[in-house]
């Protein structure tokens, strides 16, 4: 079972418990300790990029940070997403395999 199972399962019995159940699935963020700058120049150049175009391997263009997934999660904490649970929400910049 896959994380997104999970929190499904999780939202469903949850729910009557008033219990909200929401994914943040970002894609890469670069700006964590597992990035270093070894692994992310390997990785860009298995590629056939350079680092900054591998980080910004979007849609959108622009590269997501720790911040940016911060930020949506606290906002999925508070009074926009309080009426929804169950979501699955990407913050990825867009990714072509998914849309």
């Amino acid at each position: 079972m896959c994380s997104s199972d999970l929190a499904r399962v999780a939202a469903l019995e949850w729910g009557s418990d008033g219990i909200r159940v929401n994914v943040v699935h970002p894609n890469a963020v670069f700006d964590t300790g597992i990035w270093s700058d070894e692994v992310l120049a390997s990785r860009a150049a298995s590629y056939g990029m350079t680092v900054d175009a591998y980080r910004t391997n979007n849609l959108l263009r622009i590269e997501i940070t720790s911040r940016d997934v911060a930020q949506l999660a606290a906002e999925m904490c508070g009074d926009t997403f309080a009426r929804t649970t169950g979501a699955q929400v990407p913050i990825d910049g867009g990714n072509e395999r998914v849309i």
